[in-house]
This record gives structure tokens, C-alpha cells and sequence, in this order.
């Protein structure tokens, strides 16, 4: 008989002893698998993986934080929106944090002010949550930051880079600035430049990028159309740019806002990219389908969620503490290219 594969027959619902005889590791290997523990080797992690599902097993957790004293919950504050990046952010983190054996309750707020988020946080506390990630895109939810209490583990996702701790977010002025050099060396004199909302920190910080790219060539910087993250802001503003015929090129601050130009050009009869040639920020899943398909800056969002994941466990375990220890991470983008750039027309 084969004693390596164990067969674990279980006619009740199934407990961590039976997923730890099935992977052949101890109890306590599997509860450090479920809490995310990194003293685990990979293979083992694996196995101990593949047993649980298997298995059907579902930690019970209540009993866990008797048990243990740790909340295998964490909470998460972020605006009711429907925007792509916070959505898709929430959604990499819930997912991560799942993968790591925890609960994640979101706590919706219609505005991100201070009281909003500081009841939204309190909220947390009563739960008993570990640790909470707050979504904090914009300058008020940032000031908010500052006067949460400092006994709960916080992590910020896109606050202000500036920030110097518990922060984990996009690197915005390398990927404008590399959209921005795309549309340079395709041969555009400059470069015009659809910004998102003032307050927000991926706005601000894709601002910067576009900038900094123009400057960097020593070329003209043409002024900034302002915008809201949509497309009917993106196509008033195209409407605009599309009777100026000096405008070749055009960053917008995300896919929505580009999609709305490429309209706009498209009705006043500029072609994109014979005429016009557009750039966006995001990477939407529809970005590939626009006519014509997009090029545009894509964000790790499943990495920026493991990294916040991480950083905030950290936090939980004291870690953070350590000597050389950083709980700030910048995760750089991607320049996706598709066909919506060309030379300018002669």
C-alpha cells in the first residue's frame, strides 16, 4: 500500500486535522498556511492548498480567533463608486486576501471625508477587524488618514505619494510620462494632455508625468483641457481639441476620458490615428475593442493587492517595526500598445 497519498474519507463537515492527514503535514502548518504565514515552504503551501480543496474545507473562524486572538478579518473603507481602478482594486484585494484564508467586509462611504471614513473605520474596530485598507484616491480622504487612531493597522491604497508609510500604490508619473514619450518618438511636435479630477492623486500625479515628458524634450506645453473621469467629459473635451488642427496627439487621463475623444474625432472627421493619435490610462478590459483599439497604460492591480496585503499583515504581526522594514511600495505600470498611435499627418 501506498502510505504516500493518504485517503481522508470524511462524512461530516471536514476540520483542519483532516486537511493536515491528507497534505501529511501537521495542524499547525495548515493554520500557518490559512493565516498567511511566509515561514512555509512553497511546495508545502501547495499541497496544504490542494488538500483544502479537495476537502471542502471551511475554517471556522470564530473559533480561530478564540483559539488564537487574531481576527481573521480584515476591513476595508472605500468610496461607493463604480470607477474602474477603485473597483478593480477592491476586487484584487478581496481576492488576494481570500487566497490567504481571510474575510474582507467593505464598508461603502458616499463621500471620502474625514467623518465618513472615520465612522467607516470605527465600524471596522467593532468587528474586531485586524487590519483595515482604506481606498484613499483623493486629497480629503488622504487628510482623513492623519486622524485615524494609530493603535489599528491602516494601509492606505493610492493615497499621496508622498506619504512615506502604510502606503502601497500605481507609480502615475512614470506611466504618463512613458505615454507621453510614446507619443513623441511616434514624431508629434507635443503632446496635448485630458486630465482627470483635480483632487485626485492619479489625476495630479499623471499630470506631472505628461509634464515632465514634455519638458524633458524641450517641446512646447500645450494648457491642460480639464476633466472628470468619463467619457461625455472626454468627448466635450474632444470636440474642442478635435477643431484645433494643430492637436496631433493626446494623453488622457483614462481609457473613459479617451474613448469620449476618439468619438468626438471620429464625428468631426479626424481620424485617429492618421490624424490624431490618443493615449490612455488604464487598460479598461474594452480597451482592446474601441475602434481603433487602444493604446494605454495598464496598472498591476492584482500586484498592487498582494502588496498591500502583505504590508498590512506586516503591520498586524509587528513587523513593520523591524530595521529596514518599508511598508511603502510604488508599483510601476505598463505601456500597452495598440493601434490608436501613429506619426502625425504631413
Amino acid at each position: 500500500m501506498d502510505h504516500t497519498s493518504p485517503s481522508v474519507r470524511v462524512n461530516r463537515e471536514p476540520a483542519m486535522t483532516d486537511v493536515a492527514r491528507l497534505a501529511g503535514v501537521s495542524h499547525q502548518t495548515v493554520s500557518r498556511v490559512l493565516s498567511g504565514h511566509p515561514n512555509v515552504r512553497e511546495r508545502t503551501r501547495l499541497r496544504v492548498r490542494a488538500a483544502i480543496e479537495q476537502l471542502g474545507y471551511r475554517p471556522n473562524r470564530a473559533a480561530r480567533t478564540l483559539a488564537t486572538g487574531k481576527s481573521q478579518l480584515l476591513g476595508v473603507v472605500a468610496q461607493n463608486s463604480t470607477l474602474f481602478g477603485p473597483s478593480s482594486l477592491l476586487a484584487a484585494f478581496e481576492l488576494a486576501a481570500a487566497v490567504q484564508g481571510f474575510v474582507v467586509s467593505v464598508r461603502r462611504v458616499e463621500v471620502l471625508d474625514p467623518v465618513a471614513i472615520a465612522a467607516a473605520v470605527e465600524h471596522h474596530r467593532e468587528q474586531r477587524a485586524a487590519g483595515i485598507v482604506v481606498i484613499a484616491p483623493t486629497s480629503a480622504a488622504d487628510e482623513a488618514l492623519a486622524q485615524l487612531p494609530t493603535d489599528m493597522p491602516v494601509v492606505a491604497i493610492d493615497g499621496d505619494p508622498a506619504r512615506q508609510n502604510s502606503l502601497v500604490t500605481v507609480d502615475q508619473e512614470a506611466g504618463a510620462y512613458d505615454a507621453t514619450r510614446h507619443l513623441l518618438e511616434a514624431g508629434h511636435e507635443t503632446v496635448w494632455h485630458v486630465a482627470g479630477p483635480a483632487d485626485w492623486f492619479d489625476a495630479a500625479g499623471r499630470l506631472r508625468g505628461w509634464k515632465q515628458a514634455l519638458e524633458g524634450r524641450g517641446v512646447e506645453v500645450p494648457p491642460v483641457s480639464p476633466a472628470d473621469w468619463s467619457a461625455a467629459s472626454g468627448y466635450r473635451a474632444g470636440l474642442m481639441l478635435a477643431r484645433m488642427p494643430e492637436v496631433t496627439a493626446v494623453f488622457a487621463a483614462n481609457d473613459h476620458l479617451a474613448l469620449g475623444i476618439l468619438r468626438a474625432m471620429h464625428e468631426r472627421g479626424r481620424s485617429v490615428p492618421g490624424d490624431v493619435s490618443v493615449v490612455g490610462f488604464d487598460d479598461v478590459p474594452e480597451a482592446a475593442y474601441f475602434i481603433p483599439p487602444l493604446t494605454t497604460v495598464r496598472p498591476d492591480f492584482d500586484k498592487v493587492a498582494a502588496e498591500t496585503l502583505s504590508v498590512l499583515l506586516a503591520s498586524i504581526a509587528g513587523e513593520e517595526e523591524k530595521d529596514g522594514y518599508s511598508t511603502r511600495r510604488v508599483i510601476v505600470p505598463t505601456l500597452v500598445e495598440r493601434d490608436s498611435v501613429a506619426p502625425p499627418p504631413e
